[in-house]
């Protein structure tokens, strides 16, 4: 054999011998990996990162449902009533007296006094603190006639034994209220119709987009059945809160979209969990603050207006933590995959 074909000899059977050994590292490094293709790269994670990293989709499923119950409450609540909310006396017309007093009244007993003369009064009667001091009582009734309201008042006047003249009557007609229902109705469309342009017109993609403004309408209905099913009736301040509400939802959502879209450093699920650290410090500092000022103010209307905030705040958080971040995590995770990229 020629010097030539020996060496040729050698340099195939070298050949042979890389392949094989590199079909067996492939073999061995096949059967030491895990069925599933979570890899954390040597990061340590808590348990619950964990179990939420592998069954995220699924955990889709709890604001879904909540949504579905929303809907199905409020839904009842129109077939009922006619509104889809409890409205109070400054949306649906009545009168309310304030009276200014430290005479102790039984308020219970007043409201009982009404009711027995209107069946189907919808009325409610409250104390007025100061210092945790009683200095006057608020009576709302919807009477809605002129005849209807002075009967209500010489009732009020007979039972807490104080002159009409001493009272504080405010009337809101029926037609008025109705109309400035209206009005904080289309105000409210109109500032969820703007947030959803500026969302879309920040991201340009729909899914994203979508996404964030699902999020903020989730809140807002889930938030709107809680208060339905609280008893809450619902004042042109609670209106208020709603309108708040919108922008407390989409801040967050803004801030993982940003942080999932535009950053390219970590993994997806490191760009998620940094947006909830953030995210539920914001959350806290404002349920905090609003827990404060529920317990501590005396006002009627900044209690309504906390409330709902707070209800809203703790709504957001299943809304934007397992359903905007999942729709997110499956929408960059999926478009990887069609670029080649995962």
């Amino acid at each position: 054999m020629s010097k030539r074909s020996r060496r040729k000899k050698e340099k195939i059977s070298s050949m042979e011998q890389t392949q094989l050994a590199h079909v067996e590292g492939d073999s061995k490094k096949t059967v030491s990996e895990p069925e599933h293709t979570h890899n954390y790269e040597g990061k340590k994670y808590s348990k619950i990162v964990r179990f939420y990293d592998r069954h995220y989709l699924w955990l889709l499923i709890i604001p879904v449902l909540l949504l579905a119950a929303a809907l199905v409450q409020i839904g009842i609540q129109t077939a009922q009533t006619g509104d889809f909310i409890q409205k109070g006396i400054s949306l649906k017309g009545g009168v309310t007296i304030t009276i200014a007093t430290d005479k102790i009244i039984d308020t219970a007993g007043l409201k009982s006094e009404l009711l027995s003369q209107f069946p189907k009064l919808d009325a409610s009667v409250r104390t007025l603190t100061s210092a945790g001091q009683s200095v006057g009582y608020v009576i709302e009734a919807d009477l809605q006639n002129s005849a209807d309201i002075d009967k209500g008042i010489s009732i009020v006047e007979t039972y807490t034994g104080i002159d009409k003249k001493e009272f504080g009557i405010e009337t809101i007609q029926p037609s008025l209220g109705a109309s400035f229902f209206e009005e904080v109705a289309i105000a409210m469309l109109v500032a969820f119709a703007f947030m959803a342009i500026v969302v879309f017109l920040t991201f340009r993609t729909f899914v994203p987009s979508f996404a964030a403004v699902f999020s903020v309408f989730s809140d807002m209905v889930i938030t709107l059945a809680v208060v339905n099913l609280l008893g809450i009736k619902v004042s042109s301040a609670g209106i208020a809160a709603f309108l708040m509400l919108i922008g407390y939802s989409i801040d967050t959502d803004i801030l993982l979209s940003t942080r999932v879209l535009k950053r390219e450093e970590g993994s997806v699920l490191d760009r998620i969990l940094s947006s909830v650290k953030t995210g539920l410090t914001m959350a806290g500092t404002t349920i905090v603050a609003a827990i404060i000022a529920f317990i501590f103010t005396e006002s009627e209307t900044l209690k309504q207006i906390m409330l709902i905030i707070l209800i809203g705040l703790f709504v957001d958080i299943f809304n934007t933590w397992l359903q905007n971040a999942a729709i997110l995590r499956w929408y960059v995770e999926h478009r990887g995959k069609k670029h080649g990229k995962a």
